[in-house]
């Protein structure tokens, strides 16, 4: 299991990826690392990397193959709280997620419900038994790096 430590260190990495993404008005700049159970990074991704529709985690899940059994006791870190629906593709980051077979997600921060009224991605993992872990003391790091969707804020 990680300790805090090393979800700290990986976050900031998630965060460090974060801030490659491409801005858009309509949505989040996220960053994402899949980490093995021996704390070796697996896989990355960002929102927009390969496309203006590609989300964090996909893009990362996307790097490895089909039902690599590394899934099977690895940790996906998120600077967002993966997504429960989306427009865009068939299958939400939530979904996705449970479909790799990933059994523990660590996040940043909730989505707002900038774009989505109530995401419900944490619980929809929650519900699945996926361990579920906040760092609430890195949610401003993560948020930053989305000021322009929150022009208001200071």
């Amino acid at each position: 299991m990680q300790d805090h430590d090393q979800d700290l260190y990986w976050m900031h990495r998630a965060i460090d990826l974060s801030r490659l993404c491409p801005p858009a008005e309509g949505a989040y700049s996220v960053g994402a690392v899949i980490v093995d159970a021996n704390g070796v990074e697996l896989a990355s991704g960002f929102s927009r990397e390969t496309d203006v529709h590609v989300h964090a985690e996909e893009a990362a899940i996307a790097k490895l193959p089909e039902e690599d059994p590394q899934l099977k006791e690895s940790t996906i870190y998120s600077t967002l709280e993966p997504c429960s629906q989306r427009r865009s593709r068939p299958m939400p980051c939530a979904q996705l997620i449970l479909a790799a077979g990933i059994p523990r997600v660590v996040i940043a921060w909730r989505e707002p419900s900038l774009f989505v009224a109530d995401c419900v991605g944490y619980e929809l993992l929650a519900a699945a038994g996926v361990t579920l872990v906040e760092l609430p003391e890195l949610e401003s790091a993560a948020r930053a790096v989305n000021s322009h969707l929150f022009p208001d804020a200071s």
